[in-house]
C-alpha cells in the first residue's frame, strides 16, 4: 500500500494562490496556447489550465469546455493539487469510487483525466494543467513528459506574471511615499496602505465587453480619486491591465478615507454585480512600504475569505 500523502495546509496554500492575483484575471493568449497543445500533445479533446480557488475550481484557459468555473467539490483537479509532485492520472473516472457519481463529469461525458499540479516556488499546489477525453485511456511516456512539462512552464509564466506586478505595485508605493513626504514632511513615516480589487475582471469583460469594462475601471479610478485628501499626500493608483487599485495615504488616522472607500465599493458591487474588495495596513514608524503593503494584502485575502 503506498503511503498517504501529506496534509496540505490548506490556508498556506490560498495564501498563495492568492499572491498571484491571478484568479478572474483577463484572458492570455500565452495559456490559450498552453491548453491548445496540451490537447494536441495527448489527443484529447478537452485541456484546461486550473486554477483551485476557496470554494471553486476556476479556469484560466480551456478547450473543449465551456463554461469559466466549476464548484470545487466536483473538481477533480481539487483531488490532483493533494500531490503536489505527482501527475494524477485516472483511466476510468467511472470506475473510481471519488469520481462515479460526479455530475460534472457526467455532463461532459468525462471518462479519462490526467493532470499535473501547479506548483509555487514555496511548494504550493495552485492548480493544474490537465487534460479530459470522452473515452477510457491511458497517457504514453512522452505524453505524461509533455504535461508535466506544460504545467512547469505555465507555472513559469504565472510566477513572471507576478512579478511584473510587484514591480508595478513597488513603483507606486515609492510614488506614493514621495507625494505623501513632500505634501507633508511632519508627518513622514505615518501612512496606510490601502489595495482594492475588482473580482472576476475575466467575467465582467465577458458580460460587458472590453471597451465598456475600460469605461468602467475609469470611472471607479475617478470615484476613488475623489476620495481623497490631496492635502496631506494621498495617492492612488490602478495596476495596468487589472482590477487592483493602490492607494497611499498620507497619515495612520485614514477612518474618514477608508469609510468613503468602503462606500464607493458598495455601490461598484451593486452597479457591476462584482464585488469590489478591499484590504488595508498602517504605520506610524516609517515601517518599510513593502512590509505594509503585504499587510494590506493579507486583509484583502481576508475580505476574500469572508465573501465566500
Amino acid at each position: 500500500m503506498s503511503p498517504s500523502p501529506p496534509a496540505v495546509d490548506e490556508n498556506e496554500r490560498q495564501r498563495a494562490l492568492d499572491a498571484l492575483h491571478i484568479v478572474g484575471s483577463l484572458p492570455e493568449p500565452a495559456y490559450d496556447d498552453i491548453v491548445k497543445v496540451a490537447a494536441a500533445v495527448c489527443g484529447t479533446p478537452m485541456a484546461l489550465v486550473t486554477l483551485i480557488d476557496r470554494d471553486r475550481q476556476w479556469f484560466k484557459a480551456r478547450t473543449g469546455l465551456e463554461g469559466v468555473q466549476t464548484e470545487r467539490n466536483m473538481a477533480v483537479c481539487d483531488h490532483a493539487i493533494r500531490e503536489p509532485s505527482r501527475l494524477m492520472e485516472v483511466g476510468d473516472l467511472s470506475l473510481d469510487d471519488r469520481f462515479v457519481d460526479n455530475p460534472l463529469l457526467k455532463d461532459i461525458d468525462a471518462r479519462f483525466y490526467a493532470g499535473m499540479p501547479l506548483v509555487t516556488d514555496t511548494g504550493a499546489a495552485v492548480g493544474a494543467v490537465c487534460v479530459l477525453d470522452v473515452n477510457p485511456r491511458e497517457l504514453s511516456p512522452l505524453q505524461r513528459d509533455a504535461l508535466q512539462a506544460l504545467a512547469r512552464l505555465t507555472m513559469t509564466l504565472m510566477e513572471g506574471r507576478g512579478r511584473e506586478r510587484e514591480q508595478a505595485v513597488a513603483a507606486i508605493l515609492e510614488q506614493g511615499v514621495l507625494e505623501e513626504t513632500a505634501a507633508a514632511p511632519d508627518a513622514a513615516g505615518a501612512y496606510t496602505v490601502v489595495v482594492l480589487e475588482l473580482q472576476d475582471l475575466s467575467a465582467l469583460a465577458q458580460r460587458l465587453g472590453d471597451r465598456a469594462l475600460d469605461r468602467q475601471l475609469q470611472q471607479l479610478d475617478q470615484q476613488l480619486e475623489q476620495c481623497l485628501q490631496p492635502a496631506r499626500g494621498d495617492s492612488i493608483n490602478r495596476v495596468t491591465g487589472s482590477g487592483e487599485f493602490i492607494a497611499v495615504l498620507g497619515s495612520s488616522d485614514a477612518a474618514d478615507t477608508l469609510a468613503r472607500f468602503e462606500q464607493v465599493a458598495r455601490e461598484t458591487s451593486q452597479r457591476l454585480q462584482a464585488a469590489l474588495l478591499l484590504g488595508a495596513a498602517s504605520t506610524t514608524t516609517a515601517e518599510a512600504t513593502t512590509a505594509v503593503f503585504l499587510r494590506a494584502d493579507q486583509a484583502l485575502s481576508a475580505a476574500k475569505d469572508a465573501l465566500r
